[in-house]
């Protein structure tokens, strides 16, 4: 069996408008939306962003690129299904790895929501571990949320 290990990173600057949605991971949370040309979810694109580098097919921003007016204001957890639909021929995923870093809102309560999405659409694990900034840098002057994601998936195929 061959096994592979993807790494994803997204962030996205806290939006303006106060109209705009907080999507996290696929959950809807109260409080300032992120900027982007789709829902900017970051964990989301972070975790699509691993599959698909697991699995050698490039990247997020390649696949559904922000120019593309097809994409405006897409579902981040719609755009995750996809790459995982095109992996699943020959991948399987043995569990996503998440680290969110944002001073808020507080993801605890959200969390296991949020795990379980992501799980639903992956068909595998997923760990999300908040963390803050501590005051440091964009993101610890509550600026935006970044995340990073690691990923593992094992062929699919039988090999020998």
């Amino acid at each position: 069996m061959t096994w592979r290990v993807g790494l994803g990173f997204d962030v996205h600057p806290f939006s303006p408008d106060p109209d705009r949605r907080l999507v996290l991971a696929g959950v809807e949370l109260q409080g300032r939306g992120l900027i982007g040309h789709s829902d900017a979810d970051v964990i989301a694109h972070a975790v699509a962003d691993a599959l698909l580098g697991a699995a050698g097919l490039g990247d997020l921003g390649t696949r559904f690129p922000d120019d593309d007016p097809t994409w405006d204001a897409a579902d981040s957890i719609e755009l995750l299904a996809r790459v995982v639909a095109e992996l699943r021929p020959r991948w399987r995923v043995g569990n996503v790895d998440c680290a969110v870093v944002l001073d808020a809102p507080r993801l605890a309560p959200h969390r296991a929501a949020m795990e379980a999405r992501l799980a639903g659409v992956v068909g595998a694990a997923v760990n999300i571990k908040p963390k803050r900034a501590e005051g440091l840098g964009a993101i610890g002057r509550g600026e935006g949320i970044a995340c990073w994601a690691v990923a593992i998936v094992a062929s699919a195929e039988p090999t020998g």
